[in-house]
């Protein structure tokens, strides 16, 4: 074999390959006898087709069945001797085989950069840790306190706040009415259309409106977008929400707590866990935007669009979520990945980035590392951890986890040598 390398780029490289003859050859001989195994024609039994027949009737599938086998070997083959790695498959060019010739093509490919590591400890950064505050416990003993209101009905006017029940009939513009009764929602809360809500506000149990109304250009209802309306809607009921009494008596009905206390030491207690991780967030960003400032790379263009299309899938996924097909929504792909793309290579940047130089300090984790987050994850999810170990090596989590842990390793190394000041 013959390889031959063409530096097209800081992340693209042509090799050009030739295998000899000799290596053609039998490989064309070994797709015969595949080929004639399962070979059928009048006459014929099943694998007893001469082999004359097989190159008058089944040239084209031999000859199929040598490049499926034979490119793939000879292009792997050139991969270890060059020692490259593509990040994607390759894109084949100038494709030579015949019988009795060498097969020759070209292999153009993305590799990972060289990255020439410049400073990267003793990083200065500006960095305040966000403190939490009395009020935000508060307030999280407000929302908590909210999820447990409850709803009394009342005789009066509907108002802001009131959990409502109605009536309604929807005329969209050229379309026939839809009815429904015993529909709730919260005014205020954005629940409905506004001009829903808004014709409810006044309204005693009994009393009907009309009103006009305007869908969203970017209604769920792609029939509906844009369409101008009427509406009619009959309040039946009016509920007040009352909210329990912030008392011992409302943390035991929260959860294990015997008094007010105990539930605001627990809340005071989660909230300040999620406060400094975030707080650490913001860290490792600073330092992830200083290091990148230092230092400058082309990324292959594969690894911008994988990640691009990991963007978009998940943005995809939000929306089946809600109940919605995506590929019913009119998405501007060729907007989408222009607005995606910066954010894509800086996201690859940064995971090249912090891959160099977990590689030169050494800082992969162990399989004792990986074994005692395997552990965690078993516990929380009460399965023995043989088990979960096993699931993850199947579905690549293990990579995933191993890859989390060595970028955690990188970034503690990088937060402990830094400069870092308020």
């Amino acid at each position: 074999m013959r390889v031959e390398v063409e530096e097209l780029g800081a992340c693209k490289r042509r090799l050009q390959v030739e295998e000899t003859p000799e290596v053609v050859r039998a490989a064309w001989e070994e797709a015969f006898s595949r080929v004639q195994k399962q070979a059928k024609l009048p006459g014929f039994r099943k694998g007893k087709v001469p082999r004359s027949m097989i190159k008058i009737h089944f040239a084209d599938d031999v000859r199929q069945e040598v490049a499926r086998h034979l490119i793939p070997d000879v292009y792997r083959q050139a991969l270890a001797e060059t020692q490259i790695k593509p990040v994607e498959d390759p894109d084949l060019q100038e494709v030579r085989l015949e019988e009795d010739a060498p097969l020759v093509f070209s292999a153009v490919v993305e590799i990972k950069p060289d990255i020439a590591l410049g400073a990267y400890t003793g990083l200065a950064v500006s960095d305040t840790p966000t403190p939490l505050t009395d009020e935000e416990v508060e307030e999280a003993i407000g929302q908590i306190r909210e999820q447990h209101a409850e709803y009394r009905a009342v005789e009066r006017a509907a108002d802001i706040g009131d959990l409502v029940i109605v009536d309604y009939t929807l005329t969209p513009e050229d379309m026939e009415p839809r009815s429904e009764s015993g529909y709730g929602f919260v005014i205020g809360q954005s629940q409905v259309m506004k001009e829903i809500d808004e014709a409810v506000i006044g309204l005693v149990s009994g009393g009907t409106r009309d009103t006009r109304l305007r869908f969203a250009d970017d209604h769920r209802n792609e029939v509906l977008r844009g369409k101008s309306g009427a509406a009619t809607v009959t309040l039946r009921e009016v509920k007040e929400k009352i909210l329990p009494a912030l008392d011992d008596e409302f943390a035991k009905t929260v959860g294990a707590f015997e008094t007010l206390d105990a539930l605001r030491a627990e809340v005071r207690k989660e909230l300040l866990a999620r406060r400094e991780r975030d707080n650490r967030q913001a860290l490792e960003e600073k330092i992830v935007e200083a290091l990148l400032a230092a230092h400058e790379f082309q990324v292959p263009d594969a690894l911008v669009m994988r990640q691009v299309g990991h963007t978009v899938e998940h943005a995809r996924e939000r929306v089946r979520r809600q109940g919605v097909d995506p590929d019913k929504l009119p998405w501007d792909y060729q907007k989408l990945v222009a607005d995606l793309r910066p954010g894509a290579e800086k996201a690859v940047r940064r995971t090249l980035l912090l891959e160099a130089i977990a590689e030169k300090e050494s800082l992969a984790p162990g399989e004792a590392d990986v074994d005692a987050e395997v552990e965690k994850i078993a516990q929380a999810s009460q399965r023995p951890a043989p088990a979960v170990r096993s699931m993850m090596e199947q579905s690549g989590d293990l990579d995933g986890l191993r890859f989390s842990l060595r970028e955690r390793r990188t970034l503690d190394f990088l937060i402990e040598r830094a400069q870092v000041t308020a």
